[in-house]
C-alpha cells in the first residue's frame, strides 16, 4: 500500500460514507453552497445506513466514533447513525467537499462552451478546475488516519469509525490507498449514494479496502448529479 506506517498502533476500520441523495431540483453542481438538505429518498438512506450500523453493533463490532463533514447533507446523513448507536457527531472540515469553480452552475456542454469557462478547463488532470485531487486525497487520509486512532483509543483493537464525507473526495482517498492514477472520468467513480469505501489501517497505513452499496434498494431513480 502507498501510505507508509506513521504510528504503531492496532488494527482499526474506518467506514467513509457518502452523504444521502440531496434535494436539488435545478440539478445544480452544489459543492459547498450551504442550504442544500437531504431529500425524502436522502433521509431514507441515511436511515437505511443507520441500520446497517446498528446489525453491525448488534454482531458485536464495536462502532465507537461518528464524523462529519460541516456541510448539512453530510450532518443530516449522519443523524439516524448518531441516534441508533449513541455516538456524538463531531465535526471533521478535513472531509468537506471538494472546492470547485463550477458550484452553483449546471455543468453542461453548453455551460462548458462559454468561452469565459476555458481556462478552467485546461488541466483536467490536476483538476484545473478545483481542489487537486492529491490534496483531496491528502486531507482525508489524515483524518481517516486520527479517526482510526481515536477509534482504537475508545474501542480497542478492531475498533470502526465512519466519517461522512462526499463523493469525489473519498474517491480520490481509494484511488491513492489503491496506488491508482488520481485522474479518472468522473462517470466513473464507485461510489454512490450512502455507499462505504471502508479502510482498514494497522499500524496508521491501509491495509485493506472494501466496497459496498448498503443502501442499493433506494439507487434505482435516485439523482445522479455530483457534488463537485
Amino acid at each position: 500500500m502507498p501510505f507508509e506506517k506513521l504510528v504503531d498502533m492496532p488494527q482499526a476500520t474506518v467506514h467513509l460514507l457518502r452523504h444521502g441523495e440531496v434535494f436539488n431540483p435545478a440539478g445544480v453542481l452544489y459543492g459547498r453552497l450551504p442550504g442544500f438538505h437531504l431529500s425524502e429518498r436522502g433521509r431514507q438512506m441515511a436511515q437505511t445506513l443507520a441500520d446497517h450500523f446498528a446489525e453491525r453493533a448488534a454482531q458485536g463490532k464495536r462502532l465507537v466514533y461518528l464524523a462529519a463533514s460541516p456541510l448539512t447533507r453530510a450532518q443530516e446523513t449522519a443523524l439516524p447513525t448518531s441516534q441508533v448507536l449513541g455516538l456524538e457527531i463531531h465535526t471533521e472540515d478535513r472531509i468537506i467537499e471538494a472546492e470547485n469553480y463550477f458550484e452553483g452552475l449546471k455543468v453542461n456542454g453548453r455551460e462548458l462552451m462559454k468561452p469565459k469557462h476555458w481556462a478552467k478547463l485546461r488541466n483536467p488532470f490536476r483538476p484545473s478546475w478545483g481542489e487537486a485531487y492529491g490534496d483531496q486525497a491528502a486531507r482525508v487520509m489524515a483524518a481517516v488516519v486520527d479517526a482510526a486512532r481515536k477509534a482504537v483509543e475508545l474501542g480497542g483493537d478492531g475498533a470502526e469509525a465512519i466519517l461522512v464525507s462526499h463523493q469525489l473526495p473519498i474517491w480520490a482517498t481509494r484511488l491513492k490507498a489503491e496506488g491508482r492514477p488520481l485522474w479518472h472520468d468522473p462517470r466513473k467513480r464507485e461510489c454512490t449514494l450512502t455507499s462505504l469505501t471502508s479502510l482498514t489501517l494497522d499500524g496508521g497505513a491501509v491495509v485493506g479496502v472494501r466496497y459496498s452499496e448498503p443502501a442499493a434498494a433506494l439507487l434505482p431513480g435516485a439523482a445522479s448529479t455530483p457534488g463537485a
